[in-house]
């Protein structure tokens, strides 16, 4: 098929998507019932369904997860001989946070500055309109040219597992040939970019308990355990003067063996702030893809307006912990709560709650459908195509890897470092959009010949 053809049927379609953006990003659908009425997910749902119905996929509809939440499914039949390809990516969100540190409302698509703004533009929502752009753009020149099944997840962000159980349970809604993940993106802006591994992860919330109450500071201070100082040298023993995580029993020393992330790239990336330290004795990309980082979500403790001068007798902490291909990630989990009994100071009890854990993924890259990425993604940006790992999760990618065993995983999306994913702000810049849309186009055409 003609790139130029493509980018411009693409182009011209692109007003379009972003008014599908617009609607989609309008549904506060956090799947959260304590910050948001499940009403919004069920209606963002509802969308995703009937906006894949009108581009054309079968048999569309939803799914109620175990987790409560609702898939969206669709499949329209592959023709004879060519291959089906599933489209997967989630129409929940991260919560918006403080919404005073967002220059325009998080839910209400806004452009500023070339990039279009609002919760979800990047993350995920901005990837369905991704497949929904080359969908349409495909079937303006007829029948779909190989079978397509799409997957749109309700739960992805607060990982509550019910795709993953229902992926374990019916594989065959799942069936495909290519899976093409869009939960991901370049490593920069109009550099093209494939994800070819991705941390797992392991949660927890450890409480630390001193004193049977609150009890006056310059009465007992000094002498009186103090729990919120244990749990901060608690914390402190997750890593050391390098800020390498160090747990005892889990392997910190990993290093990457792909391209490499500049310090400079990251730094403008992450926003570190001028004149501090990047941590890990490694490189950028032996911390962020191959080796393991614990990271302090929050802590529960008095807060400073409206402290009392009195000894506080319990404090908890919730620890994210990210574990590289090759780690078990239940194995890391117990060797970080037996971290924390082991490094408790002065005596204090300690208990933790194990949450959630999730493999981590590694794609392999050898066939065909990821030949034929490669070889649009080059097309379209005029640019060698890079291979990066990624240091989020998606648990989903390693029960695919399991339930479909000769199914090819790729990982792509709008989502570059620009786009500011889970913060105030996000957004998603409209070349990518449409360049990624592209992309997909020119490979399920490709596949179909």
């Amino acid at each position: 098929m003609d790139v130029a053809e493509m980018c411009e049927r693409v182009r011209r379609l692109l007003p379009a998507a972003r008014a599908d953006l617009a609607e989609l990003v309008a549904f506060r659908s956090v799947a959260d019932p304590r910050l948001f009425p499940p009403e919004q997910c069920v209606a963002a749902a509802e969308w995703v369904r009937d906006a894949f119905t009108a581009v054309g996929i079968e048999g569309t509809g939803l799914i109620e997860t175990s987790d409560g939440s609702l898939a969206v499914f669709g499949h329209t039949p592959a023709p004879p001989g060519a291959p089906t390809v599933l489209l997967y990516s989630h129409y929940d969100v991260q919560p918006p946070g403080d919404e005073s540190l967002w220059h325009s409302p998080p839910f209400e698509l806004t452009e500023r500055d070339g990039r279009w703004y609002g919760r979800g533009a990047a993350d995920c929502k901005g990837n369905l309109v991704m497949h929904l752009l080359a969908l349409r753009a495909l079937r303006e020149l007829g029948p779909l040219p190989v079978g397509v099944r799409i997957v749109g997840d309700g739960s992805e962000e607060t990982g509550g597992g019910g795709l993953e159980d229902l992926a374990r349970a019916r594989p065959e809604l799942f069936a495909a040939d290519l899976v093409l993940v869009a939960d991901c993106g370049n490593a920069e802006a109009g550099r093209p970019t494939l994800t070819t591994s991705l941390r797992g992860l392991a949660n927890v919330v450890v409480h630390v308990d001193a004193l049977a109450g609150e009890i006056h500071s310059g009465q007992f201070g000094g002498a009186a355990p103090d729990a919120l100082a244990a749990l901060v040298r608690l914390l402190s023993s997750l890593r050391d003067e390098a800020g390498d995580t160090v747990i005892d029993g889990l392997d910190s020393h990993g290093t990457w063996e792909g391209e490499p992330y500049p310090d400079t790239t990251f730094r403008a990336d992450a926003g570190v702030l001028e004149g501090v330290s990047l941590l890990s004795s490694g490189t950028v990309a032996d911390a962020v893809w191959a080796r393991p980082a614990v990271t302090i979500l929050g802590i529960d403790a008095p807060p400073v307006v409206g402290s009392a001068a009195a000894v506080v007798p319990r404090a908890s902490a919730r620890l994210n912990l990210r574990v590289p291909p090759g780690t078990d990630p239940l194995a890391a989990q117990d060797a970080l709560v037996a971290h924390l009994h082991a490094h408790a100071p002065w005596n204090v009890r300690v208990r933790v709650d194990r949450e959630g854990v999730s493999e981590p993924f590694r794609a392999a890259t050898g066939g065909p459908g990821y030949a034929a990425l490669q070889r649009a993604l080059g097309a379209v940006y005029g640019r060698e195509v890079g291979t990066v790992g990624q240091g989020g999760s998606i648990p989903l990618c390693t029960v695919l890897q399991q339930v479909l065993p000769d199914a090819e995983i790729a990982l792509l999306g709008v989502e570059e470092p620009g786009a500011r994913i889970h913060a105030p702000d996000e957004s998603v810049d409209p070349s990518e959009l449409e360049h990624m849309a592209v992309a997909e186009a020119l490979v399920l055409a490709s596949l179909g010949r």
